[in-house]
């Protein structure tokens, strides 16, 4: 009838409408759906580990946008980097990327830790209005900390 996994979905859909977060409502809406139509076995599949790739494309593509459309050409460019908060902003995209990199090593060797991420990416999406790309940065994070935490042990 109802299983753990559909129990689970039906209360982040809950979760999303009490916190009004219409990312995690779609995102549970179309996982419902899928295993409603009895999709689940190949989307699921197909979706996890195509669907970072596809986010962070889109991500991108929302990024480049304002470029595309001639809102931002070379000029802003080389102006901003006469700001001391442009140059903090170039650091801080590089750390990301880092990070995001040791999060992706990090979920293929232990992919148990996604739970947890996926918990606490829940937890900030639907109670802090945060926006759903944490896993991955997360996994970052964790990555590191780990890595660290192995220095001193």
């Amino acid at each position: 009838m109802f299983s753990q996994s559909l129990i689970f979905l039906i209360l982040l859909l809950g979760i999303g409408v009490i916190a009004k977060n219409q990312s995690l409502i779609i995102a549970v809406f179309v996982l419902i759906v899928l295993k409603a139509a009895g999709l689940d076995s190949k989307a699921f599949s197909f979706l996890q580990s195509k669907g970072i790739n596809w986010g962070v494309t889109i991500i991108t593509i929302a990024v480049l946008a304002p470029i595309a459309s001639g809102e931002i050409g070379f000029r802003d460019l080389g102006g901003a980097f006469k700001s001391p908060y442009a140059w903090v902003a170039l650091v801080s995209g590089i750390a990301v990327a880092l990070l995001a990199k040791g999060g992706i090593v990090l979920l293929a060797e232990d992919p148990h830790i996604t739970t947890a991420l996926v918990l606490g990416t829940i937890l900030a999406v639907s109670l802090f209005k945060g926006v759903a790309v944490g896993p991955l940065i997360g996994a970052g994070i964790a990555y590191m900390a780990m890595k660290i935490f192995e220095l001193f042990k």
